[in-house]
């Protein structure tokens, strides 16, 4: 008796394992920019002058700058071009218009337009003596992970460093919170001077997430227990109940002579038993990113780990 306990002891764990779900969890770390915090931010730039007022340029570049003070990014991109067409090739304003639309395409979380006009822009070959020169690496830097180019994103990274150390490291960490590099960030966190912010929520993150293989065994073992585990009461009472009413009416049918019935509402329940298993690990899983999620933001939001916090300039 103890042998065929085992033995379906056993058989659970290795079908179970057919549907094991990775403990890599891939949190979205997103954040939200007031108006008032860009809007405090100084101009890289003079000042236009009274003359430059006067000027077709001047009046677009008034206009467009309005439009980006309240957040009307698109009206002000199209305000900032038109006074770009108009600006003489030989103003030093060129550069200053074309840095407020590429700031207005990042505020408004256009990456890859922001990149594309870059890219065909003479901002292309700005250095350090351009005044915004920091702010624009941060952009790029974003704006390159956001699309995926690894290979730009390195570079920027690389010239942020040279450049600004202190913004670089402050990516570095970054960059480690956002794809839940956990080790790494204990790394950093252990590294002097310790960085009792990281700890704290590595320790809390500890402390709250749940087992995805845990969640996935005590639903393969008892359907609907995963579910209970990770708090999601509902889902467990369903999923106890639907596998109960399907092994019962399973047995009926085949009590009765009706093997066809039968195998039929057995092969429902085998997929409502192991689509249990998988939901519980991927429902842990999901549990985890909330977690995590929750306490990595507001260690980000506090230190001004996002590049758009790290910003010292806008219009």
């Amino acid at each position: 008796m103890k042998n065929n306990k085992l033995i379906i002891l056993l058989l659970i764990l290795v079908l179970s394992s057919c549907y094991r779900v990775p403990n890599k969890i891939e949190p979205e770390l997103t954040y939200v920019v007031q108006e008032s915090y860009i809007n405090n931010l100084p101009s890289a730039f003079e000042p236009l002058t009274e003359e430059e007022k006067t000027q077709d340029w001047g009046k677009e570049y008034l206009i467009a700058t309005a439009f980006a003070k309240d957040f009307d990014l698109y009206r002000a991109i199209s305000t900032y071009k038109r006074a770009e067409v108009l600006v003489p090739k030989d103003s030093c304003r060129k550069q200053e218009i074309l840095y407020n639309i590429i700031l207005c395409y990042y505020l408004g979380k256009k990456y890859e337009n922001l990149i594309e006009y870059f890219e065909r822009c003479s901002l292309l070959k700005a250095d350090k003596s351009f005044k915004a020169f920091h702010d624009l690496l941060l952009m790029l830097y974003e704006s390159y992970r956001y699309i995926g180019d690894k290979d730009k994103e390195s570079k920027i990274l690389e010239l942020i460093n040279k450049n600004y150390p202190e913004t670089g490291k402050k990516l570095i960490l970054a960059n480690t919170l956002l794809e839940a590099d956990l080790n790494k960030t204990e790394e950093i966190a252990n590294t002097p001077p310790i960085q009792r912010d990281l700890t704290q929520m590595l320790y809390i993150y500890n402390k709250e997430k749940k087992s995805i293989s845990k969640a996935q065994m005590l639903n393969a073992i008892l359907p609907g227990a995963g579910y209970f585990y990770i708090g999601q009461k509902k889902s467990a009472l369903t999923s106890l109940l639907l596998n109960g009413l399907f092994i019962a009416a399973s047995y009926q049918f085949f009590h009765k002579g009706y093997v066809a019935a039968g195998l039929i509402t057995l092969s429902f329940e085998a997929g409502w038993y192991f689509g249990g298993i998988y939901g519980a690990g991927e429902e842990a899983k999901f549990y985890n990113e909330t977690v995590y999620e929750t306490h990595a933001r507001a260690v980000m939001n506090k230190d001004k780990l996002f590049p758009v916090f790290m910003l010292k300039y806008s219009f």
